[in-house]
């Protein structure tokens, strides 16, 4: 497949993208107070004197944010910094009662790492590709400016500041929307794996600066800008596309592009303006004089290292290999951490309802996952982790179907009932009486009905007619209300027919 370019009035343009991501790091508490960080409190309700900026107030660092900031670090294959050390940011903004922001340039917390999407020719992405990762640092959130509360003032809400995040800076190593959108969602997935963040880009605790530029293939980079704070992974795609061809117009128009920070409008699906950065580079960076510098011993890297968990590229691969299951299967069963979870406990189920082995049972179990569950959670609206249907009683189903007890058709009536109840399998059948019947002398009983009713159908068969031998397949089901044993059915109709 050909690599992404846009097709200009003058040739062809390479899109060269970078992203730095804003990830709200897991905790209870702020990164340098004990304040909540709930969301949906009312406005201002969730403030120290820390975070309003209080003199002679003191920020003293949460130490769970480090831990988890390394933990991200070290899921990434990143170069973990045992010193670091706080900056301070110096900008002035109504969202930011101190005047500054405490980050970390010049010693960040995290160094060099690297991540990498998979192909995807559905999506345009040819083969695998590596995306570089320049750095993880921990910052404070600032708050936030509300312009929709009255007609002539902004209010300001600062319960979020303060918050502690990450910030994980790719290198500009993208070259599509395709392969943006591979690198966002791999970078979800393993914060959501390392439980470091939540990923609910709705909720703004994941979103993520665009910067984008264009350049003839082959040549030096261009001149970039930044959209600011796209919240979703399909934005992000668009505000590059849009992007993109926005500069092209403008360098075949004669114009010049301009350093600047721009934002994202999904209504109309395009960026805008929103101020120049050529003049505002110099934001005064210096040594947080009220914090000193983090220093990381052997013994809290080992914890960090020991506390994380199966990630998505080793699990995949343990899908694929010793359990056997389909590439596709096994990528989306590990796309996502609920659903990984999800799926390990209908195995484990399985295995404990029959004895048999994951290696026997984790193809079934995964292609009913897939199918069967998704479908219907899709068709309710629902996601994995509101399934009226419970891991244990899946497997409960299907060792149902497997020895018997339900047909294919049976088990799918049982299905749409747990859907609905969420009672286990086994106290359906018994109370609505939906077993399948496996009784040679009541199927016999109902297939001489059947041929007694359609002597002719039966004349017609013997005649030559084979594929009459469905309908009389249909009949008998139909006459035991889906609960006959389908290949008894067989076994005896064909002895029956001659």
């Amino acid at each position: 497949m050909s690599a992404y370019r846009i097709q200009g009035a003058t040739g062809e343009w390479e899109v060269v993208i970078g992203l730095e991501v804003h990830a709200q790091i897991t905790s209870n508490a702020k990164l340098f107070s004990g304040a909540s960080t709930k969301f949906g409190a009312e406005p201002n309700a969730n403030v120290s004197l820390i975070d309003a900026a209080m003199p002679g107030m003191l920020p003293v660092p949460n130490g769970e944010c480090i831990r988890q900031a390394v933990r991200t670090g070290m899921a990434l294959g990143a170069e973990i910094n045992r010193v670091s050390r706080f900056d301070r940011k110096n900008y002035f903004y109504a969202d930011l009662p101190q005047g500054y922001q405490i980050s970390q340039l010049y010693h960040p917390l995290v160094g060099e790492g690297s991540l990498m999407v998979e192909a995807d020719e559905k999506a345009g992405i040819a083969e695998p590709k590596t995306i570089g990762i320049e750095r993880l640092h921990v910052e404070q959130d600032a708050g936030k400016l509300m312009h929709d509360q009255h007609p002539t003032r902004s209010y300001v809400d600062l319960n979020r500041s303060g918050v502690a995040l990450m910030e994980i800076v790719s290198r500009p190593d993208m070259r599509s929307p395709a392969e943006a959108g591979a690198y966002l969602r791999k970078l979800r997935s393993i914060l959501r794996y390392v439980g470091s963040c939540d990923g609910n880009m709705e909720e703004g605790s994941m979103r993520a600066d665009v910067n984008v530029s264009v350049r003839r293939p082959g040549e030096p980079f261009g001149t970039r800008t930044e959209t600011k704070n796209v919240n979703s992974v399909r934005f992000v795609m668009a505000a590059i596309e849009h992007e993109a061809n926005r500069q092209v117009d403008v360098i075949e128009g004669g114009g010049r592009i301009v350093q600047e920070t721009r934002l994202f409008d999904p209504d109309r699906t395009e960026t805008r303006s929103m101020r120049s950065k050529e003049d505002a580079h110099d934001y005064r960076y210096f040594p947080d004089p009220d914090l000193l510098p983090l220093e990381l011993d052997d013994a809290f890297l080992s914890d960090c290292a020991a506390s994380l968990p199966e990630l998505p590229d080793a699990k995949r691969a343990r899908y694929e290999g010793p359990l056997g299951l389909p590439a596709y299967n096994a990528a989306v069963l590990t796309a996502d951490v609920e659903t990984a979870r999800w799926f390990e406990a209908l195995l484990a189920a399985s295995v404990a309802a029959s004895g048999r082995s994951e290696g026997e049972l984790a193809r079934t179990a995964s292609n009913w996952l897939i199918s069967d569950l998704f479908g219907a959670l899709n068709r309710l609206g629902r996601t994995i982790d509101d399934s009226p249907v419970a891991p244990e009683n899946g497997a409960a189903l299907l060792a149902l179907v497997a020895d018997g007890t339900l047909s294919g058709t049976l088990a799918k009536q049982v299905f749409e009932i747990m859907l609905e109840t969420g009672e286990a399998p086994g106290r359906i059948v018994d109370e609505r009486g939906l077993r399948q019947t496996s009784d040679t002398g009541a199927i016999e009983a109902v297939i001489a009905e059947v041929m007694a009713r359609n002597a002719d159908k039966v004349a017609e068969y013997r005649g030559g007619k084979d594929k009459l031998f469905g309908f009389f397949v249909g009949q008998t089901m139909k006459a035991m209300a889906g609960k006959g044993n389908p290949a008894a059915i067989n076994e005896l109709l064909k002895k029956a027919l001659g």
